[in-house]
């Protein structure tokens, strides 16, 4: 139960609270936009089963490869698209948490 709670928490919640706290300017913009990192899930659709409750995402899939996650730690650092390697790095850590419940 509280490796979901964790694991959505971080995709739902997280966002918001980033959005609330650090982008005073476009705040609905910004959080709708963090909320959409969820959107590199649909890797997930290349996969079968395309659901596996047991599958660590990280390094399965291919937009939650190690190479896919250094592209997204370098656009965080470009200015203009922060906000979008911020949610696909909020995705990431929200996978990586779960992936850590399944391997203890």
């Amino acid at each position: 139960m509280l490796r979901i709670i964790l694991h959505y928490g971080i995709h739902f919640l997280l966002p918001v609270l980033i959005g609330l706290l650090f982008f005073k300017q476009n705040r609905p913009w910004v959080i709708l936009i963090l909320l959409s990192g969820i959107l590199i899930d649909l890797d997930h659709l290349l996969a079968t089963p395309i659901f596996d409750p047991l599958r660590c995402s990280i390094e399965f899939h291919p937009l939650h490869s190690y190479y896919a996650i250094v592209g997204y730690v370098i656009i965080t650092a470009i200015r203009k698209t922060r906000v979008i390697g911020l949610a696909l790095l909020i995705h990431i850590l929200a996978d990586w948490v779960d992936c850590l419940f399944l391997n203890n």
